[in-house]
């Protein structure tokens, strides 16, 4: 697979040319204003000293990381109180934002959260993929705190840390009017990602915080891999279950080599199922991204290439599995990498859009088998528990029957 370079938001790779990105960068313009792919993560900044938040703006430092190691996590979503009161007491209101997808907690300052409102966050992010808070003041190692409570810390191998030392478990976003996005050179459906699924332990409830942002436009969507896994028939379900996946660093590591950058951490690969299962849950996830899964394993490449194919558009294209938000500064999200895949929209050049991002590491992906077999647990639908709790008769055509569909709006 050739690369070409990757996402802004989790450094995701986009096909293309090494030998294209090397002479791109040899022959880069030098007006001031660039055109970018928005997949490539390396930024080309306006100088600017008196920025607020300068010493948070994006670098690239030569050092040597040491590969990650297998390490043994435990989700704090275990301990928390299935209904949420300590959390939920402490907010001035709670909307769900679409029935997929989504929540948004109004009123909690994430600075005075207990142990036990942090162990309810990530039962809620467990559950509904995103949690979104506004109006956060806490600091950026107030954010990282809060991420290590949730687990060990990742720190990425080629996309930017910020230039104030100390930050290298940070994860820089950073676009400004140097920049404008080139649309020739991407496919929107290529930046829908998961973060680093090529680790052997991607991550879990990871946050993002805004504190530069436009006053319209950049917003990120989520896709919900709960709701692609219920939206499937149970034959295909059952299949799914099946196959295992690739999942890739190398198109990453190569990309920002060839733009003359520094690789902390030589790349891996990883397998990982296809449909993994969230380890609080207990719900099935269908779990592959456009950014970093390569070919599904065991099959020929035809079936391998139309499966992906499917599920990828199903990611991008199914606006019932997604939620979209507008971020304002001081914006906060956390979001289950497990679970969900996202994207950023390139549609607020020349503003300034600057986030950083927290990356707790989660446990190995285990597929359906492998958690019935060591929970002794029944791996679930998460809208067909839904439709029990609510005490709705499961509908006939997710018991394996078909019917016939119309659109009546």
């Amino acid at each position: 697979m050739a690369p070409v370079a990757i996402s802004e938001e989790s450094g995701n790779a986009t096909i293309g040319s090494v030998a294209e990105l090397k002479k791109a960068q040899a022959n880069k313009p030098t007006k001031e204003t660039q055109l970018f792919n928005p997949s490539f993560s390396p930024t080309v900044e306006t100088e600017n000293d008196d920025y607020q938040y300068a010493k948070y703006k994006p670098q690239f430092p030569v050092v040597e990381w040491e590969p990650l190691t297998e390490i043994e996590v435990t989700d704090r979503g275990h301990f928390a109180d299935p209904s949420k009161t300590a959390l939920f007491s402490v907010a001035q209101k709670v909307k769900h934002l679409t029935p997929a997808i989504g929540t948004e907690l109004v009123g909690i300052d994430l600075r005075q959260l207990t142990n036990q409102q942090k162990d309810e966050l990530a039962l809620l992010v467990a559950e509904r993929g995103v949690v979104f808070f506004r109006d956060q003041e806490l600091s950026i190692h107030e954010q990282l705190d809060v991420g290590r409570y949730f687990g060990p810390l990742h720190k990425h191998a080629s996309t930017p840390i910020p230039r104030e030392p100390g930050l290298e478990e940070v994860h820089v976003v950073y676009n400004d009017a140097a920049q404008r996005p080139d649309a020739s050179g991407f496919s929107k459906i290529e930046l829908w990602h998961s973060d680093v699924t090529y680790e052997v332990q991607p991550p879990s409830t990871t946050s993002l915080k805004v504190i530069t942002g436009p006053e319209y436009g950049g917003d990120t969507l989520w896709s919900s891999g709960y709701a692609l896994y219920s939206s499937l028939s149970p034959g295909m379900q059952a299949y799914l279950e099946g196959l295992t996946a690739l999942h890739s660093a190398v198109a990453q590591a190569d990309g920002y080599r060839a733009a003359g950058l520094h690789v902390r951490r030589e790349p891996v690969e990883s397998v990982h199922p296809v449909v993994r299962v969230h380890p609080v849950t207990g719900w099935k996830s269908v779990y592959v991204n456009p950014g970093f899964t390569l070919r599904i394993l065991g099959v020929p490449k035809p079936e391998s290439d139309t499966i992906l194919n499917f599920l990828f558009h199903q990611i991008a294209d199914n606006v019932d599995f997604h939620v979209r938000f507008h971020w304002e500064p001081n914006s906060v999200a956390f979001w289950d990498n497990r679970i969900v895949t996202h994207t950023a929209t390139f549609d607020f050049w020349p503003h300034t859009r600057h986030a950083l991002r927290v990356t707790p590491r989660g446990e190995k992906p285990e597929s359906v088998e492998d958690y019935e077999r060591r929970t002794g647990k029944v791996a679930k639908d998460r809208q067909i528990e839904i439709w029990k709790e609510q005490g709705i008769e499961i509908p006939q055509s997710k018991k394996g029957l078909s019917r016939a569909r119309g659109y009546n709006d």
